[in-house]
């Protein structure tokens, strides 16, 4: 491609010293880093920390702001632009509209779709998938091989389903969502009633409620509610392999990273960030805007935004094993302080 297509699609000014006479028709082949990058390559710079490589690069092309432009290379174009990564984000977008392959519209032999269904326009159902009953599949939408959309189901216009996703009785997709392979959307929440040692099943009736442009990542759960609906907000982004309990909702635009775990009932704000293996207990409220650092412990609720971490550092095992000594006898270690601090006073 070259340069004057991308800022045509993308925009930005195309910016370069008087060794490029026209930078816009320069070819573009590949996106890459700035380190290794050859003069096909477009890159970026975000970080301010990597400036030095703008002077290093190869890269045909280098995506900056304004205040970096002076500092790209003799030879390399500059295109200018307010927010390099988020023009970043919006070329590989572009990008991979134009170089992956098309899923091919119609349904496959193979597959399995009920009389009733309701496909809409240019709707494509992969091998060995299978549609039940009453299931309403929205224009431009892509049920990828061997997956399953139970009866009632309804996807959105324009989402895509990889391989091996299964879409659970109960269950609403809404348009242009992402669900990567392996992703369970409406499994039975766990619930249980005990009865003399033994658990009596709680069926659960509710359903799981997903809104647009929401992206799920690979063999993510989300398990149907037990009375009310599981609901995940307009624009949620979920990494791969959380567990959503039953009957959580989670705000527009929250974004959790991998191996998070969210336990049934709680209720999650908008424009939230989860970090990584993070755990958050049942019937907790969560704010609008609250960070939680990687691998933290929720378990009480975040009632104002901020950025919350209940992390114990990692050390080498001997200290950790005396710290964590120390850490078991804090209520004593207070209580005797407090008893001082009452005897000094009276003293």
């Amino acid at each position: 491609m070259r340069l004057h297509e991308l800022q045509a699609g993308l925009g930005g000014e195309l910016v370069a010293d008087a060794s490029v006479p026209a930078p816009g028709e320069r070819l573009i082949r590949r996106i890459g880093p700035l380190q290794g990058a050859d003069a096909g390559t477009i890159s970026f710079l975000a970080n301010p920390r990597y400036r030095a490589q703008l002077a290093e690069t190869d890269a045909g092309c280098v995506i900056v702001s304004a205040a970096a432009r002076d500092a790209v290379r003799p030879g390399c174009v500059a295109l200018v632009v307010p927010d390099p990564y988020l023009h970043f984000a919006r070329l590989t977008q572009w990008w991979a509209a134009r170089t992956r392959p098309v899923a091919p519209v119609g349904i496959h032999p193979s597959a399995v779709v009920a009389p009733d269904v309701v496909l809409g326009e240019g709707v494509s159902v992969g091998a060995q998938a299978v549609i039940e009953s009453g299931a309403v599949i929205g224009d431009g939408a892509v049920i990828g091989p061997l997956g399953f959309v139970g009866a009632g189901v309804v996807v959105g216009e324009r989402t895509r389903l990889a391989p091996r996703v299964t879409l659970m009785p109960g269950t609403r997709v809404g348009a242009r969502c992402l669900l990567h392979s392996g992703v369970v959307l409406g499994a039975d929440g766990f619930g249980f009633a005990p009865d003399q040692g033994r658990w009596e099943k709680i069926e659960q009736l509710g359903g799981v409620v997903i809104g647009d442009d929401v992206e799920i990542g690979a063999n993510t759960c989300i398990d149907r509610g037990a009375l009310d609906d599981t609901v995940i907000g307009a624009g949620v982004k979920l990494d791969n392999l959380i567990q959503i309990g039953h009957n959580v909702r989670i705000g527009e635009h929250t974004a959790m990273a991998g191996c998070t775990g969210v336990a049934g009932s709680t209720r999650i704000g908008r424009g939230c960030a989860i970090g990584g293996g993070a755990n958050i207990l049942g019937h907790l409220e969560i704010a609008d805007g609250v960070t939680v650092s990687a691998t933290s412990v929720v378990t009480h609720s975040l009632r104002k935004p901020g950025h919350y971490s209940g992390i114990f550092p990692i050390d080498d095992n001997a200290s950790w094993e005396r710290n964590a000594a120390t850490l078991r006898q804090l209520h004593t270690l207070r209580d005797r302080i407090r008893a001082l601090e009452k005897q000094s006073k009276t003293s």
